[in-house]
């Protein structure tokens, strides 16, 4: 199990704009098909990885309604590569955890799990075919991959261990408390989960060529920023070097 997708989520497109710059992402894949959900997006390649920003074009979205409700705090979903999707979602169906969305196609299948049922987030799980690809990112994404990685990701809750231990049912792994945080045992991409007032998806940590320089850009877009990190549409992003 591989962490391959982190999602950000917005009520201003230009936000897409100004985290390529922050960044210094290269070309963003605008997926039609999340006109389905009443969205728009961008998804930008990091190495073979990805991070995107979904924003509502329409009334009554999932994501509108999940930006009110959490004030635009923490980010809108996780997705993860297995090779065993099947068994994900026996899982989930035997956890009575509601699969929202399932697509099997010829080169990804993929199931969407309620963030209500796992929590914090929306959890995506999907099976690319073959392994190194990814749908997700557009037909041409290795040629516009900007160098850095995912790193992982944090989550908070009143609860850390149930909501640990809920995620990590679902995926199949394992998870361990070290001090007061619990971590999720994952091939590439380290979940860790921490105590907080809300459910959320609160932190995306990535690795970037030059860390001093997009902080310096990130303040100069007018994000939040401290030591190693900065805040962008209710999520801290901390960054590592290359």
């Amino acid at each position: 199990m591989r962490l391959r997708q982190l999602v950000f989520a917005s009520h201003d497109a230009s936000d897409i704009e100004t985290l390529q710059q922050v960044l210094g992402l290269q070309k963003p894949f605008a997926d039609p098909g999340v006109a389905e959900f009443g969205l728009s997006n961008g998804v930008f390649a990091l190495g073979d990885q990805f991070l995107e920003i979904v924003v509502p074009t329409q009334p009554g979205t999932a994501a509108g309604r999940f930006i009110d409700r959490s004030g635009g705090q923490g980010g809108y979903m996780a997705i993860f590569q297995t090779d065993d999707l099947t068994g994900v979602r026996a899982r989930a169906d035997a956890a009575s955890i509601r699969r929202v969305w399932n697509v099997d196609l010829p080169d990804i299948d993929a199931s969407h799990m309620h963030p209500a049922d796992i929590g914090a987030a929306i959890v995506s799980v999907d099976e690319p075919r073959p392994p190194a690809s990814w749908r997700w990112g557009g037909p041409d994404w290795a040629s516009h991959a900007a160098p850095g990685a995912i790193l992982g990701a944090e989550l908070t809750s009143p609860d850390p261990e149930k909501l640990a231990t809920r995620w990590a049912s679902l995926l199949g792994i394992a998870c361990q408390q070290v001090d007061d945080v619990w971590q999720l045992s994952l091939a590439g991409g380290a979940i860790s989960v921490c105590s907080g007032d809300a459910d959320r998806l609160s932190a995306f940590h990535i690795r970037v060529p030059s860390p001093d320089e997009a902080l310096k850009r990130a303040a100069s877009a007018g994000f939040t920023t401290s030591a190693g990190s900065f805040n962008a549409m209710g999520v801290k992003v901390c960054l590592k070097p290359d």
